[in-house]
């Protein structure tokens, strides 16, 4: 095969007679000649000259963008060094599982700038496009040979050839030929970016592979339902062994009814590859071995009880009893007697005695949820508890030893409710031994498509209910909604769709978004502006997201001269549109309140 000409930026500005960085569509075409259509399908979306638009270089403050990521340029020697040191260090099986979760995150963020720049792209034609993404980034260049879709089954088969693989020239230079296939990170973009796009798990399998002597690399994708023996491929997705497989696997119709398929019960799955869920499973699995004291903090609807139940799973107490206490479901009068139990005739009422949650929960695991409802008077209890490892049941004369691990959780932040005086310090530190972060579904979007295929399988099963997938526009509209309730709302607004949905139809927006959701369409675009690109914040009409200010730029804004320029004007339409409030226009810009904050304070706007 022929090699392909290099064409550098530098070539395309000397040929279109414009200044770098200020190209447009028809002069990188004519620059780039007939390599835009190359092999992969003229019509198809993006070509590179598409692409172009979206690449933007800041030399000065050393960052390059595509469209809203950002890119860095890295030697692939050096990737094949970090490659090598893990496989010698970690060995091969745990070091595959990193490198193609790593591909999956980058094949999801392209799918994302895919939907976002051609959102009414033909599905088919939109997942063919990253095979442009993937040549323009230089980890290898895609040849098709067929894919189709069906939309009505949402079934999707796709096989390629892989030609020139960046990893495959590290992975030989390092260990010669061998006996199994070493494109890892590439078969994981495949399967994020697919799976991404089409909003259901589509796994890729490289059958041939020039690091066992192929001349070339073949990869084939399908519906997770189409494979045999998924299992298998999920474990390299998978951030840790105890993470459910199962959940990613729809099971073929003939096996819908064995035991082990029913017996699987709602929730029992931890589902995700986002770097944070995966930094989260790494802190999990580092505590569990231990008795230390964990304290799990994040919003509301988390998962913050299953990170709970699943470290009693794979600590050494998970044998004994797990019992779990909502502090803010027991009145402050009862709180003593539900957590260290009651003697009979300690108050009126009490005909016998009983064991409270501390008891019952002797030698296992104690969760006590929305921890920071509790009484001061409670807190105090509660802290010679776990001080002293025994207890007395009201009404009691005894002490009892409890051997109790507790395990605590809170959507409050403790820390500023130590300073206002509502909850005790020495409870706080006594509890934060070992502090777990769980971030909010909307900074871990990665995680989305796996959590849709889940709860979609699982309620099909439950309900009875014979539902297709979802439409493109109800893909768009979740991974692009904000879901103030996190995980237990995407759980409750796709069990409504799968009962609303029709028999063999797909789930549309009617049918999630029924219960007055705003759906916001305030999104993050590099778009080109005449001669120049810049970068915009999208918003719905004022009336649909009741804010006063508009985010759209003023014509005094529509033209930043530089960057830094565009970066404060966005960050200042935002801050104002939200009244100030940085966590609501962390949430307009899709990034988290501390690099919102730190960016302006940066340029003087707080």
């Amino acid at each position: 095969m022929p090699a392909s000409p290099r064409i550098s930026l530098a070539d395309v500005a000397r040929a279109s007679g414009t200044a770098l960085g200020n190209f447009d569509s028809a002069s990188v075409a004519r620059a780039l000649g007939g390599f835009a259509g190359t092999g992969l399908g003229g019509d198809a979306h993006p070509t590179v000259a598409d692409i172009s638009e979206c690449l933007f270089f800041s030399p000065g403050d050393g960052r390059i963008w595509l469209q809203d990521q950002r890119m860095v340029l890295l030697h692939t020697e050096a990737l094949g060094s970090l490659r090598r040191e893990m496989i010698d260090t970690l060995g091969q099986e745990q070091a595959r599982g990193l490198f193609t979760r790593a591909g999956y995150v980058s094949g999801a963020r392209d799918a994302q700038l895919v939907r976002k720049q051609w959102p009414d792209a033909d599905p088919l034609a939109a997942a063919i496009a990253g095979t442009r993404l993937h040549a323009l980034e230089g980890v290898v260049k895609v040849e098709l040979v067929q894919a189709s879709y069906d939309a009505d089954t949402g079934n999707y088969v796709g096989e390629f050839l892989w030609h020139n693989a960046s990893e495959d020239d590290e992975h030989i230079a390092a260990y010669g030929i061998g006996g199994s296939p070493a494109c890892w990170m590439q078969v994981g973009y495949a399967t994020g970016y697919v799976s991404t796009l089409l909003g259901h798990l589509v796994v890729f399998r490289e059958t041939q592979c020039r690091s066992m002597g192929d001349p070339h690399c073949r990869v084939i994708g399908k519906s997770a339902e189409l494979w045999d023996g998924v299992e298998e491929d999920m474990r390299y997705l998978n951030a840790r062994e105890f993470v459910d497989t199962a959940a990613y696997a729809r099971p073929a119709p003939r096996a819908a009814d064995l035991p082990q398929a029913d017996a699987q019960q709602a929730g029992e799955a931890m589902v995700g590859a986002s770097s944070a869920f995966n930094a989260a499973c790494h802190q999990l699995s580092r505590v569990a071995r231990t008795s230390a004291t964990v304290l799990f903090t994040g919003e509301s609807g988390v998962g913050k009880e299953k990170f709970a139940s699943m470290l009693h799973k794979i600590s050494p107490r998970k044998d004994q009893p797990f019992v779990a206490v909502n502090c803010a479901a027991i009145p402050d009068t009862l709180i003593e007697s539900e957590l260290f139990g009651v003697e009979r005739g300690a108050y009126t009422g009490a005909s016998q005695s009983r064991p409270g949650r501390f008891e019952r929960a002797n030698g296992g695991t104690l969760f006590l949820d929305e921890i920071g409802t509790l009484s001061f008077v409670a807190q105090g209890k509660l802290l010679r508890a776990l001080q002293e490892g025994e207890i007395e049941r009201v009404g009691g004369t005894r002490s009892i030893a409890v051997d109790v691990r507790v395990v605590a959780a809170t959507n409050e932040a403790l820390r500023q409710a130590v300073r206002d005086g509502t909850f005790r310090e020495d409870l706080f530190f006594r509890l934060n031994v070992f502090p777990i972060h769980l971030p909010p579904l909307r900074e871990r979007r990665d995680d989305i498509p796996l959590l849709m295929n889940h709860f979609l399988t699982h309620y099909r099963r439950k309900h009875g209910c014979q539902v297709g997938g979802f439409s493109q526009a109800a893909v768009r509209a979740l991974l692009n909604y904000d879901f103030p309730g996190n995980i237990r709302e995407l759980q409750n607004l796709i069990e409504r769709a799968v009962i609303m949905a029709d028999a063999n139809g797909l789930i549309d927006l009617h049918h999630l978004f029924t219960s007055g959701e705003t759906l916001a369409a305030d999104v993050m675009t590099l778009r080109l502006q005449g001669d120049s690109g810049t970068l915009n914040l999208t918003a719905p009409p004022l009336e649909q997201t009741g804010m006063r200010a508009s985010l759209e730029p003023t014509s005094a804004t529509a033209a930043p001269t530089s960057l830094a320029q565009m970066e404060r004007d966005t960050l200042e339409r935002a801050i104002s549109a939200s009244k100030g409030n940085l966590s609501a226009a962390a949430r307009l810009l899709h990034t988290t309140r501390a690099k919102l904050a730190f960016r302006a304070k940066k340029h003087g706007l707080v």
